[in-house]
């Protein structure tokens, strides 16, 4: 047997590799902030234009539905408000996919102009004195665009901004986008309030009710411009490094069965945030007045003390949620409303104005568990190549049958029952099938959306 060489060479035994660190998206402050601010004006506008449109109503009722019934220019009036409602689920199955296909910084820029237009071309349209019933059909027609519009603001605002933000403050820059609705909803109601006290009747019908509406058009431009200074999010910026053939546009039918489970989480929790949400901020004012026969300005003035009392509370609540997580935030809010619905309407029928500020501030205090918590929920039920194609569909979807039917079958209830105590219960089932989905989800607080890399802060890296 041979002697080995001296020289001979031991073989070499491969060290093993050390995984490489995974891939970590390091975001920008400023740019964080700035795509908040152009997300929140959105939603801002949105809720503007529904505060002026609720209160504005009776005198929009006789502009564009003159008859001797004013209950019927009312009910024409809202009939033209709900429209909006049944095209908004048509607009998220357009906007929404476009969106995973295209980007959401294009889409949400054209959903704003949208917006923009078709607020601004409301405050133009001839009265049904001038042009006949060329009036309320131009208004119908308006209501449509803001409608389809809206199908593709909510989601794509609210994946705006959680692709944008670290994973371990997405609920708190996710609650500014609510707070923007507030905004909205104080400046569009509050506006009318004012110009009812500082106009003549004559003054309003002629042409007073249209400087709200026309407000929109200044707004819908610096949201464009807000929307156009904004690069894609980092997560959708991702998905366009990829081959091409490697990401085949999504079947909208896909969409829906490839994600029936996130889906039906999703519509759960919507309705239980939508049903108390309308029933809070749409609906009391009116049971004060109609039910109640509460004063309207003083109703009106407790409403909006309420919603400013949520701004208040909103971001410290986003930021709580990213420290114990959405889902006992979220359970919070629904045990609360199962628990205190009927005492707090309860406290609302007593009349008194102490009463009814603390109902209505309990209310609105569990409502802010909901508007805090979901803008950054949502979005982390599904995968970035359909987030915000699925969250638009499953979002109007719900909001279309239970959120913007709240008022009208509350009232029918009451009607058909005569029990008072219908807002109360009617809540209270929101918040059971809400606990529901809460028990099903998976908490997403400081996680990774499905889909992306890690999103951290530059000092946390």
């Amino acid at each position: 047997m041979p002697l080995p060489s001296a020289t001979a060479v031991a073989p070499v035994v491969p060290r093993p590799r050390t995984p490489a660190p995974p891939e970590v998206t390091v975001t920008d402050p400023a740019l964080v902030k700035r795509a908040v601010k152009a997300a929140a004006l959105g939603n801002a506008m949105e809720w503007f234009d529904f505060g002026v449109y609720s209160y504005i109503a009776v005198t929009l009722g006789k502009v564009f539905f003159p008859s001797g019934n004013p209950t019927a220019q009312l009910l024409s009036t809202f009939g033209a408000f709900a429209a909006a409602f049944l095209v908004r689920p048509l607009g998220g199955m357009v906007f929404g996919p476009l969106g995973d296909r295209i980007g959401r910084q294009k889409v949400l820029a054209l959903t704003m102009i949208m917006m923009a237009v078709g607020t601004f071309a409301i405050g133009l349209i001839p009265s049904y004195a001038t042009i006949g019933v060329g009036a309320p059909i131009l208004l119908l027609a308006a209501r449509l665009v803001q409608g389809f519009s809206t199908g593709g603001e909510y989601a794509g605002a609210s994946t705006f901004i959680a692709e944008y933000a670290p994973d371990k403050k997405r609920g708190f820059f996710g609650s500014w986008l609510e707070f923007g609705t507030l905004v909205g909803y104080i400046g569009g109601a509050g506006l009318v309030t004012l110009m009812t006290a500082l106009l003549s009747t004559d003054d309003l019908l002629s042409w007073g009710w249209r400087i709200p509406f026309l407000i929109a058009g200044p707004m819908g431009i610096i949201g464009l411009y807000l929307r156009m200074r904004l690069e894609e999010t980092p997560a959708f910026a991702a998905e366009l490094e990829k081959a091409e053939a490697d990401r085949p546009k999504v079947p909208l039918r896909e969409m829906i069965t490839g994600q029936w489970r996130a889906l039906l989480l999703c519509m759960g929790l919507v309705l239980v945030f939508n049903v108390t949400d309308y029933m809070l901020l749409s609906y009391m004012p009116s049971y004060l007045t109609s039910e109640l026969k509460y004063d309207e300005t003083h109703g009106l003035l407790v409403v909006l003390g309420v919603m400013a009392l949520m701004m208040i509370v909103q971001p410290f609540a986003g930021a709580l949620t990213d420290r114990i997580g959405r889902r006992p935030v979220i359970a919070a809010g629904c045990l609360g409303f199962l628990a205190l619905s009927v005492p707090a309407i309860l406290l609302i029928r007593q009349g008194s104005l102490l009463a009814v500020a603390l109902g209505m501030g309990a209310l609105g205090l569990l409502l802010v568990c909901f508007t805090a918590a979901m803008p950054a929920a949502l979005p982390a039920l599904f995968p970035t190549k359909v987030r915000y194609g699925s969250l638009s569909i499953g979002f109007n979807v719900s909001v279309s049958l239970f959120g913007g039917t709240t008022p009208l079958v509350v009232t029918a209830l009451i009607g058909a029952t005569g029990n008072m105590m219908m807002p109360a219960y009617y809540m209270m089932a929101a918040a059971v099938i809400g606990g529901v989905a809460v028990w099903f989800m998976t908490e997403s607080a400081g996680r990774p959306l499905p889909g992306s890399a890690p999103s951290v802060e530059p000092s946390v890296r």
